[in-house]
């Protein structure tokens, strides 16, 4: 897990960031949890390597980051992830999340990778319900806002 990234960092930048600091083809799960309201991100994000050795040094390697893309007086800290470890615990987590959802864009959802290219997520095991709705209401009509996808009970 990463924290302390700047909130303006995509799924992208993230992913050319992990590749241009030695790390490609050494992932294979990457999220940011993201504010799809500002659609920014929310400072952290979620990074499974392939290997225990490659973790530690994943590890090691972006504690005290602060080479950003960007200007950001953000300084990275790397820990391992609770209360998910591992790629099967990831795609569990998140197969069946609304975060899925036909109607949640792509730069929103997590990926899975092999040796550096993106592969399909594993289909859901059950009917994926679309993310919560919050409605606001602004003149005569409520406007429908996505707040967020998270699921009741998860704790990061």
């Amino acid at each position: 897990m990463l924290r302390n990234i700047p909130n303006d960092y995509t799924r992208q930048m993230l992913l050319e960031l992990l590749d241009t600091e030695g790390f490609n083809k050494d992932y294979n799960f990457v999220y940011i949890p993201m504010d799809f309201k500002r659609q920014a991100g929310l400072g952290y994000a979620f990074v499974n390597l392939i290997g225990h050795s490659e973790a530690e040094r994943f590890m090691a390697h972006f504690e005290g980051f602060s080479r950003w893309k960007f200007s950001s007086n953000k300084i990275c800290e790397a820990a391992w992830g609770t209360p998910l470890q591992g790629l099967n615990q990831h795609i569990e987590r998140y197969r069946n999340s609304p975060l899925m959802h036909a109607d949640v864009p792509d730069e929103f959802k997590p990926i899975l990778l092999q040796d550096g290219e993106r592969i399909p997520f594993p289909e859901p095991s059950r009917r994926i319900k679309p993310p919560r709705v919050k409605l606001q209401c602004s003149g005569s009509s409520p406007q429908p806002e996505v707040t967020d996808a998270f699921e009741p009970g998860y704790v990061r």
